[in-house]
């Protein structure tokens, strides 16, 4: 998200017209929340899971589209004015190659080929998309370097707001903020496109939803994420936002329990600690991709020790003008979701 603002800003496109600020107290409103919100500077659709194929073999994914508003204001009568960018980008974590497979895409938008519709999720640029149905499935298509997803995403849980009651604070300046909410176990079905091969897959995904027009504070140079989906129907989200020396900004993050209770996490509550640590031998850039996530819930804490798919889930995307991070699969003791590591290789990107 960072690499995307800057990228607008680069080539000289933000900040003629003023962007809407994200305010607590608004209801998250449905389909019109999954779909774009035009106003807002950038917002993401960012699907994460595991795909379980025959002979119980297991990979990860990831498929993100990013809006960002250029603020190029619609006194502008030209067709051809870029007042929305899309970016989309997919990857493929699959063990028995032992390092990422992604794909990525960008344009503005322009004559149906290229959108992000207001009233639901409907997002595309050509022919990768990211669409919601009539029946609350969504449809996904990407392709990228040796792999294509086709793949539908059911929902099993009700929508999980994220912070108070969709207003998640991402800094000690209640600007710092995003509109966030969550769909954790979504059920997968579909076909995955690799090495020339076609295969039925089925699986678990989470979908994170986004909007924003000032996201990070200050002296925020990364963070944290992961999403986890866990057998019993729990779910858990928890971040941090890292200043440069590695101590925390802010955290915070959500628990709902199997039986539905829900505990939002602040800042206090949520930690994560270095276990293992992976030198990239392509970037030199070391990620701690074994942390424990570590949470206070009402019944006491809570140490929740994530375990990499296999280290390099590392996405080098500088030859795209794409940042550097870390992104991949993981487990934990009765669930499984994704963990996400931006910063680390800070000196390498935009």
């Amino acid at each position: 998200m960072r690499r995307f603002c800057a990228l607008l800003a680069m080539i000289g496109l933000i900040g003629a017209t003023p962007f809407a600020t994200v305010r607590p107290g608004v209801a998250l409103t449905f389909p019109r929340d999954h779909g774009a919100h035009r106003d807002y500077r950038t917002e993401w659709w960012y699907v994460t899971g595991w795909l379980d194929g025959p002979g119980g073999t297991h990979r990860g994914f990831q498929i993100t589209f990013f809006r960002g508003a250029t603020g190029i204001a619609a006194t502008n009568r030209s067709a051809f004015a870029p007042r929305q960018i899309l970016l989309a980008h997919a990857a493929l974590s699959d063990p028995a190659i032992g390092h990422l497979l992604h794909g990525e895409r960008i344009a503005r938008e322009a004559m149906g080929l290229v959108k992000a519709d207001t009233s639901d999720t409907d997002v595309a640029i050509d022919d990768w998309h990211l669409r919601r149905l009539p029946d609350g499935r969504f449809l996904a298509h990407v392709a990228g370097q040796g792999f294509a997803l086709d793949l539908t995403f059911k929902p099993t849980q009700p929508v999980l707001p994220e912070g108070d009651h969709g207003f998640s604070r991402k800094g000690p300046d209640a600007q710092s903020a995003s509109r966030y909410y969550s769909m954790p176990h979504l059920a997968v079905s579909g076909v995955v496109e690799q090495g020339g091969k076609r295969q039925t897959v089925g699986g678990s995904a989470w979908l994170d939803r986004e909007w924003s027009s000032s996201y990070l504070a200050s002296g925020a140079v990364g963070w944290d994420w992961t999403g986890l989906n866990f057998e019993d129907g729990g779910a858990l989200m928890a971040f941090r936002i890292r200043r440069k020396d590695g101590s925390a900004l802010w955290a915070g993050g959500s628990y709902r329990a199997a039986n539905g209770a829900l505990t939002v996490l602040k800042p206090g509550d949520v930690a994560f600690v270095a276990r293992r640590r992976w030198r990239s031998p392509l970037t030199g850039a070391i990620y701690p991709v074994d942390p424990v996530v570590r949470i206070n819930l009402p019944d006491g804490g809570r140490d929740i020790p994530l375990n990499a798919l296999f280290p390099d889930q590392e996405l080098d995307g500088r030859a795209a003008g794409s940042p550097v991070y870390w992104e991949g699969a993981v487990t934990t003791k009765g669930g499984r979701g994704y963990l996400e590591l931006t910063g680390y290789a800070h000196d390498l990107t935009l």
